[in-house]
Parts: structure tokens; C-alpha cells; sequence
């Protein structure tokens, strides 16, 4: 029990800084109220830290047991990835919550009244989805996978329909939520299936029967079968793929763009973590080894509607929240190559795109967040028309994120999406990546939209009353999230080589023991 909370030390970590944002926002001392963005990057980072302790030769396999885990470092590259992306989604939600309230009591004109303030446990929220994405990596057995993938989503339920004070979040907020559950019952009775095919819970032991069964048939089981292809269709919801991805447009534009930055990127990180770790039970390795073919066929055909639909939809948007939440579908459906890819290459170039993706996203939402139209949030891509003449550096941060999400050299999104066309080709997937490619060029059209208008765009009536909001923390990062764009393409090979490590499985690792011996 002691080795197995050592590797949960990061969580631990999150889930006091939760408790102790919770504190903080009761307070009646505006100045300890106002520290809890800083107490929330300065969780993230001694989680950071504290990964790099946890994650060292010997106590990982003393803290999963032998085999217990297919992925046993996938921690190890998560981890930094959600920090890193977390350090700048809260820079963007800085200022934003209860903003209204805050400055009623500072005037005078109400006083401060602890059930009525939201800040602390918007907080609270924002750290513990971070918390079931790092558990989502870690996870032992089926139980805790459920557990950790739902830490991830409840959170952000409530964060939408908190976001804005119109119906519109509220509505966003109650679609999101029944169509979470109805993914929830589909993945969890897919989890029930695989128990009752394998006799177990444990992934580690799930694994040996059905990598067993496959070597001495040639097959995993109906009943197994059955429960990865819901397991899978499940946990498309969290990744927005087709068919669980109606959902997004509407919540996409119905919560603040600060809320909507965090929707991006964690519930699709912890989708695609989760999808490795369940495909990973076939047996399934870089060596060899290969999916059943219904679950082949299931991803193949998910990837190829995911891009597509997801590019068409962005083509027809003229609303710049709904035409981002379409590309974010897209994108899922280029995270599924990776995964269909496998083990090894296609699972790191994931997790490499992750990265990229992640920076990209938050940065686009970040300048909606910093940006206004009158007393609502920017809407109208044809509002975003010559950002450059009132805020250029804002303009320069929506041109190179959306270049980036559109895969342009030398940003980071080209290497991110690059390595996931070298992985699909070296698996064999080759009309796959034809059929991804054409669905890029189709996405150069909007994306090019996005990148033209800020910079040369001539301003309209509307576009020229856009103004910046009076908090720094999403300007600020948006222009962190460019300059990582730009500069970590220099550490791509180490960003790799972490990937690489941290997909290793359970066999290989035995594999390179026993050569090491």
C-alpha cells in the first residue's frame, strides 16, 4: 500500500492544493482570495516536481507490481504535459471568476458573503479534473479507470454552467452533462463485459488472458470484443470523435472561452490516455501482435468521420467558438491515427501531439478571453478583422496558434502532426494518412481565415469596438503559449525520447531486462 501511494504522490499533491483553494475562498481578506491563482500554479508545480521523484527506475514497478500496469511510465510524459498546459489554463481563468462580485465588494455596495462566492470552488474544480487526468494514467484496474476518467469530466460540468450567468451555459452545462452520463453507462458497461470475459478487473492480469487467448486462437472472444468496442465508443465522448461528438459545438459555445480552453484540452487528453491503456489488454506491442479486426475497423472508421465531419462542420461556422469546437473534432480524429498506429511510435506521437495541440487550443481561446465585444465575449470570426491595429500582439498570438493548429512549419503543430504521418505510414495505414491529408488542406481554409483576418483584415464597424478586458492573465497567456510554439520544435528530440520511454509496455520492459541480464 505504501509503494502504491508513492506513485500517487502528484495527485496527492493536486488534491491538497484542491482543499486548500477551498479554504482560500472563504476568506473574507480579498488579498487571500486573490491568491488562489497563485496557489494553483504553485500546486502544479510541486506535483511537477514531485513526478520527477516518483517516476525513477525501481519504484514504478514496486509501487504497480509486477505487470499490473500495461503502460507503467506512461506517467512519466503525462504528467509534464498536463502541468504545462495547466501552468497557462490558469493564467487564462485568472481574473475571470466572480469578477462582478468581486468588485461589488469592493465598492461597498454588498458584503462579502462566503455561499455566494464561486471562486474558491472553481479552483477546486480546476484542480481536481487535473487530478483525474494524472489517475487516468495510472490506473490499476478497470474500477479505478472509471473512477479517474469521471474525476475528469464531473468537474467540468459544473465549471460550464458556472462560466457564464446566462441560459446559455445552463443549457450548454445540461447537454454536456446527459450525454457524459449516457457515454459513462456505454464505456462502464463495456468494462462489464471485458470482466465477465476475463475473470478479472486487474489490466495487468486482463492482458495475460486475452494476449493469451489471441495467441492460442487467433482471437480475443465475442463477449471481449463487444465490451472494447464500447469501452471505445464510450470514451469518444471524452475525445469528441464520431459518433459521441454532437455535444461540442453547442457547449463549445455556450461556456466562457476560459472554460472552453480547459474542455479542449483535458477530458481529450484523458480520452486518449485511456483508449491506450484499454487497447493495450489485446496484448498488442511494438513487436507485434494486432487489434481485433471489429475494433480496427471501428477506430479506422472513427478517425476517418472524426476528421471529416469535423473540418466540413468548421467550413460552415461563421461563430468563432462553434468553428474551434469543430476543429477540435478534427484533431481528435488525428490523435486516432496514433492510437491505430500502436504501441510504440503511434502511442509517443500522441502524446507528442497532446502537447502541441494542448499549447495550440488554449492559446486561441486565450485571446477570445482577453478580448470583448460591448459587454459580451467575441462571436463573429469576421470581428476578429484587423486585430492588429488596436492589439497586434494579440493578433500575432491567434495567427501562430491557428498556423500551428493548422500544422504550418516550424511550429510545434507541424512536428506534432508530422510524427503521427510517420507513424500511421510505418504501420501500414496509408490510405489513412491520404485520407488525414486531404482533411488538412480542407482545414487550411478556415484556419487561413483565422491567420489572414487579425493581421491584414480591413476592421468593420463591429470589429473596430473590440476591446481588450481589464485582466493581463489570458493575454498573458496567449503569449506564452506562441513563444512554446515556437521554441519547442529546438527540444523535439528530447520531447520524443520522453514520449518514447513513457509508452513503453510491461513486456518490453521484461524483454530489456532480460537482454540487460
Amino acid at each position: 500500500m505504501t509503494d502504491r501511494l508513492w506513485l500517487l504522490i502528484p495527485e496527492l499533491v493536486l488534491l491538497a492544493g484542491a482543499v486548500s483553494c477551498a479554504i482560500l475562498g472563504v476568506s473574507r481578506s480579498v488579498a487571500i482570495r486573490r491568491l488562489l491563482p497563485a496557489a494553483t500554479v504553485v500546486t502544479l508545480l510541486v506535483a511537477l516536481a514531485a513526478s520527477v521523484f516518483v517516476y525513477v527506475p525501481g519504484a514504478v514497478e514496486a509501487a504497480t507490481g509486477p505487470g499490473a500496469v500495461p503502460l507503467p511510465w506512461l506517467g512519466r510524459a503525462v504528467i509534464p504535459i498536463t502541468v504545462v498546459v495547466g501552468l497557462v489554463l490558469v493564467l487564462v481563468q485568472a481574473g475571470f471568476v466572480d469578477r462582478v462580485y468581486e468588485m461589488a465588494v469592493a465598492s461597498g455596495r454588498t458584503t462579502f458573503d462566503p455561499l455566494r462566492s464561486a471562486r474558491g470552488e472553481y479552483y477546486v474544480f480546476f484542480l481536481l479534473s487535473m487530478a483525474g487526468l494524472m489517475l487516468t494514467c495510472a490506473a490499476p484496474d478497470l474500477i479505478w479507470l472509471f473512477l479517474a476518467l469521471e474525476l475528469t469530466s464531473l468537474p467540468t460540468y459544473v465549471m460550464v454552467a458556472m462560466s457564464r450567468d446566462d441560459r446559455r451555459a445552463q443549457e450548454a452545462a445540461m447537454k454536456y452533462f446527459y450525454l457524459g452520463a449516457m457515454s459513462a453507462a456505454m464505456f462502464l458497461f463495456g468494462f462489464a463485459l471485458l470482466y465477465g470475459a476475463t475473470g478479472t478487473m486487474v489490466l495487468g492480469d486482463m492482458q495475460a488472458v486475452l494476449a493469451g487467448r489471441m495467441a492460442d486462437t487467433g482471437s480475443i472472444g465475442s463477449l471481449a470484443v463487444i465490451g472494447l468496442l464500447l469501452s471505445v465508443l464510450g470514451i469518444g465522448f471524452k475525445l469528441a470523435a464520431v459518433p459521441m461528438h454532437l455535444y461540442a459545438p453547442d457547449v463549445y459555445e455556450g461556456a466562457a472561452a476560459q472554460v472552453t480552453a480547459f474542455l479542449g484540452f483535458v477530458p481529450k487528453a484523458s480520452g486518449a490516455i485511456a483508449l491506450m491503456l484499454i487497447l493495450s489488454l489485446t496484448g498488442w506491442t511494438e513487436e507485434g501482435g494486432s487489434l481485433p479486426p471489429a475494433v480496427l475497423i471501428t477506430l479506422w472508421l472513427m478517425a476517418v468521420l472524426t476528421m471529416t465531419l469535423g473540418n466540413i462542420g468548421a467550413l460552415l461556422q461563421s461563430n468563432v467558438k462553434r468553428m474551434l469546437a469543430y476543429s477540435s473534432i478534427s484533431h481528435s480524429g488525428y490523435m486516432l491515427i496514433g492510437i491505430i498506429a500502436g504501441p510504440g511510435a503511434g502511442f509517443a506521437a500522441v502524446l507528442v501531439y497532446l502537447l502541441a495541440y494542448g499549447l495550440g487550443n488554449t492559446a486561441t481561446f486565450a485571446v477570445l478571453a482577453s478580448l470583448r465585444a460591448g459587454d459580451h465575449e467575441v462571436e463573429s470570426i469576421d470581428d476578429l478583422a484587423g486585430l492588429r491595429e488596436k492589439h497586434p500582439g494579440l493578433a500575432w498570438a491567434m495567427a501562430i496558434s491557428a498556423g500551428s493548429l493548422l500544422g504550418f512549419p516550424p511550429l510545434m503543430g507541424f512536428w506534432g502532426k508530422l510524427l503521427l504521418f510517420i507513424a500511421g505510414v510505418a504501420s501500414g495505414h496509408l490510405v489513412l494518412i491520404v485520407i488525414a491529408g486531404i482533411n488538412s488542406a480542407i482545414s487550411a481554409w478556415y484556419y487561413l481565415r483565422l491567420v489572414a483576418l487579425p493581421l491584414t483584415g480591413t476592421p468593420s464597424s463591429t470589429s473596430g469596438s473590440i476591446e481588450r478586458r481589464p485582466y493581463e492573465g489570458p493575454r498573458m497567456a496567449a503569449v506564452a503559449c506562441t513563444v512554446l510554439l515556437i521554441c519547442l520544435p529546438l527540444l523535439l528530440g528530447s520531447i520524443m525520447s520522453q514520449a518514447s520511454d513513457a509508452v513503453v509496455t510491461v513486456d518490453e520492459l521484461r524483454n530489456s531486462a532480460g537482454v540487460d541480464e
